[in-house]
Parts: structure tokens; sequence; C-alpha cells
């Protein structure tokens, strides 16, 4: 791996800071199949060279502690099948061993892209943070996924589909979703997605404790990211 040079200054709280990241031409390139690829081979960019900012703020609510020294942003799609993957098989063990231990944190950006579902998708996401159901509503989402653009995700299709969450006022989450009040942020992460050089599903930046910041393309196993936090962390 390529040695990591570029520093960026620690952030306490990554929700309410920007994070001033580099982009490598092209470093974020193509969704990676999971079956593909071998832990050996997996696709990590150099650490971020020219500077841009990458405000996270609007994203999802943090899921671990703000003050870990690690920092995961993620840039995904509820109807993308990798982010799916990823979510099932790998992000787990990055929660038991990474974030539920303090080492590490996880931020997730939308990247609306696979068609006008995911608009709903995604600002569905917030209204269920307004009753503090954020990440139930993400993993079921992601647990209940169909195939893309087939309407799975359309708003009358998620107004049922939250029923199945413990806790959700089933009401207000579809007045909210009717209102279309979120759809806007959504559209608005994209575009903060798209600026630090995600170009597909799922995509992550990987912050250190010094500022560093590794890139990791594709639905890449367990192993790809504990490495990668592992060296960060030493």
């Amino acid at each position: 791996m390529t040695k990591r040079n570029k520093k960026l200054k620690p952030s306490g709280n990554p929700k309410t800071k920007f994070i001033t990241l580099g982009i490598i031409a092209a470093v974020i390139i193509g969704v990676v199949s999971f079956g593909i690829m071998s832990p050996d081979s997996f696709i990590v960019g150099n650490s971020l060279d020219s500077h841009l900012s990458l405000d996270p703020e609007n994203g999802s609510p943090i899921l671990g502690s703000p003050s870990a020294p690690v920092t995961i942003v993620e840039f995904g799609d509820y109807q993308c099948p990798f982010c799916q993957k990823w979510n099932i098989q790998t992000k787990p063990a990055i929660v038991k061993n990474f974030i539920e231990t303090g080492k590490a944190n996880l931020i997730f950006v939308d990247l609306a892209i696979i068609g006008p579902d995911s608009i709903k998708a995604h600002a569905g996401s917030y209204c269920a943070d307004e009753q503090g159901l954020y990440w139930k509503y993400h993993d079921y989402v992601y647990a209940n996924q169909g195939h893309e653009n087939d309407g799975w995700a359309n708003s009358q299709n998620l107004k049922l589909l939250v029923s199945g969450i413990d806790g959700m006022d089933t009401d207000s989450f579809a007045q909210c979703l009717d209102s279309g009040k979120y759809e806007q942020r959504v559209k608005d992460n994209k575009k903060i997605a798209t600026n630090a050089g995600a170009r597909s599903t799922p995509s992550f930046v990987i912050v250190g404790p010094s500022g560093d910041a590794i890139p990791i393309s594709g639905a890449q196993p367990y192993s790809v990211f504990k490495k990668v936090i592992e060296d960060m962390l030493t």
C-alpha cells in the first residue's frame, strides 16, 4: 500500500466538521464484485492528494462514537445490490470489532444514482430519523431490497415496507415521505459524493486519526477494511 503522506486535521466530531479530503484522478472507479475479489487484490487508492472539502453533515447520524479515531464514510444507494451485499456481509463485523469498540464510526452519504425511486428510498431514511430509527430503516431496507428499478422502492411500497420496522409510526412516516421535505437533502448529498470522487456504489473513504484518508472502491470483504483501519491505528 502506498505510504500515506497527506495529512488532515483530526476531527473530534466528523458529523459537524468539514473533512478536507484530497482526490486523485479516477480514484474511485467502477463497482467491484465481491465474489471475484480476493483479500490480496482489493482496490485501495493512495492517500488523497489535491484538496477539496467533503462535508458529511447532511448525511446519516453517526453510527458509533463521534470521538472514534477512524471515520468510515460510505457513499451508497438503497437500490444497489453491491451496497446490500456490503451491508449484510461486511458491515456487521466492522460494527462488532471497530464501531462497538470505539475505534471507528460510520457515516452514510446518499449517492442516489440508480433510478428515480432511489430518491424516495433515501428521503425515507430521514423520515425514519425523525423517529430515531435511521439505522433500523437503513438495515431493514437493505435486507428487503428488490431488483433495481422494479418499483419496490417507490413511495407506495416504502410505506408498506416500513410497517415491519419495530417502533415505526407509519402514518407519520407516510406524511413525511409524501411531503418531499428531504428530497433536496438527498440530491445535495449526491453532489457531495460526486464532488468527493465517488462514481459508483458503494464507495468509501476511510479517514484516520491523523487525518490521512484512503479511498476503497466496491463491496470489499471485511479483511480489506480491517487492514486499512488497523494500519491507521498503528
